[in-house]
């Protein structure tokens, strides 16, 4: 133990959390484009609205499908060389939705983007629990989802920068290209399992701890354990409801803000940033007040309740009243504080499936997330049909987002977000 003692610890962990941080962001500017080009999408390709909305929930509905096999792939071989396949995998997609024609091709275009990049979130949620001591792991989740945010709050007013220059098939190509930069560097210097990665000395092993037992390949997961667990069902069930409500910030709220309040692009483009921008700031904000409320609560497990029946209710509340109000910036004040207490409820979450999961996070975190992208299927479609072209109607699509939100609040007093499905894993 003296050498590890006498040297102070290395910081290779913290790059983990940069190069999470920069595909957070990557990640949300190749789905959010899609909603800013989709009026224009909408006119050249002769588009309805109900169309669009199944276009818009095809990427959700393939995500769904492929996060549990891509997250256990992950557990399995390791998050390195998925998240390579992953990010070039949508960034050819991503390109090639630029260059569709009709419905069909643009739907299985999406449809396939959407499977390409599934997947992604687990897999750095397992590169987290490998290479991050317990105590940073909620805080790099705040950090990595307030990247995210924060990269799709700024995407719509570059898009419509970017749609200055370019038509919208050839920005897709653009959007598409930017992957490649994250993917090769990531590959040289990232390693599943930290120990044997160059840049950790001893002292910095040790600050991780024996997190190497969780980068070991299996394939034995504990289905049936996981189908018993109330709290896992539950972390499902309140992920559906937080999704169905929120995916609205990233397909129709263009539509809302131009068809609805009658904005241009360009101003719909500055009102749009509102939401993401304070989601990722209560991602933030969740990461500095989490350990208070942890110290003073009695520990993580009811410190996380706390924040996820907070965020919950206070989302509700605040969605519901932008539905009611005859401002759009003051419906965007509302909307965007929403936002912020949707997102006090996104690190606990993805911090459960962490201790939950344990040495199956990836495939515990890619099920939750499942679950939230089969929300981002329906979300759209439901918003379509209940909208049905007459934009008047958009105040009973967001009351019925603010009830989904009440609905999953009812969840988290009884998840236990801290308890290892594994029962040789540490727990708090």
């Amino acid at each position: 133990m003296t050498p590890v003692l006498s040297e102070r610890p290395t910081h290779a962990r913290h790059k983990v959390i940069v190069f999470a941080i920069t595909l957070a962001i990557l990640s949300y500017v190749s789905r959010v484009c899609i909603s800013q080009a989709a009026p224009s999408m909408m006119r050249d390709l002769h588009l309805t609205q109900e169309q669009m909305g199944h276009i818009l929930g095809a990427f959700g509905l393939s995500y769904a499908l492929f996060e549990i096999p891509t997250g256990w792939l992950g557990d399995w071989i390791g998050p390195r060389r998925v998240l390579l396949r992953i990010v070039l995998w949508w960034s050819a997609f991503t390109a090639l939705t630029g260059w569709m024609f009709n419905f069909w091709a643009l739907w299985i275009t999406r449809f396939l983007f959407g499977a390409g990049e599934a997947g992604g979130f687990p897999n750095l949620t397992k590169a987290f629990t490998v290479w991050l001591p317990l105590r940073e792991r909620l805080r790099a989740q705040s950090i990595m989802w307030t990247a995210a945010r924060w990269g799709g709050a700024f995407t719509p007013k570059f898009v419509v920068l970017v749609l200055l220059f370019m038509s919208w098939r050839w920005s897709f190509v653009f959007f598409g290209a930017l992957g490649l930069f994250w993917a090769v560097p990531f590959y040289l210097w990232f390693r599943d399992d930290p120990r044997r990665h160059h840049g950790v000395n001893a002292a910095e092993a040790a600050l991780i701890g024996d997190t190497g037992r969780n980068a070991a390949g299996h394939a034995n997961v504990p289905w049936l354990r996981m189908l018993r667990s109330r709290s896992v069902w539950l972390l499902w069930f309140q992920y559906f409801c937080l999704t169905f409500s929120w995916c609205f910030y990233v397909t129709w709220m263009p539509d809302y803000l131009m068809k609805y309040w009658r904005l241009t692009p360009s101003q719909g483009g500055t009102f749009a940033i509102m939401p993401l921008f304070l989601g990722g700031l209560g991602c933030l904000v969740c990461g500095g007040i989490s350990r208070r409320i942890a110290t003073s609560a009695g520990g993580p497990r009811n410190s996380r309740r706390i924040l996820g029946v907070a965020g919950f209710l206070g989302a509700g509340v605040l969605l519901f009243v932008s539905s009611r109000l005859h401002s759009p910036l003051f419906a965007m004040i509302a909307m965007g504080l929403s936002s912020f207490f949707n997102d006090l409820t996104i690190p606990p979450s993805w911090a459960a499936c962490m201790d939950i999961g344990g040495r199956f996070a990836g495939t515990l975190s890619g099920s939750m997330n499942m679950m939230g992208n089969l929300a981002s299927y329906a979300g759209p479609v439901v918003g379509a049909y209940l909208v049905g072209g007459n934009a008047a109607r958009y105040p009973i699509f967001l009351a019925v987002m603010a009830g989904t939100y009440f609905i999953g609040a009812l969840c988290w007093p009884f998840i236990d977000p801290v308890t290892p499905l594994d029962p040789d894993a540490p727990a708090h």
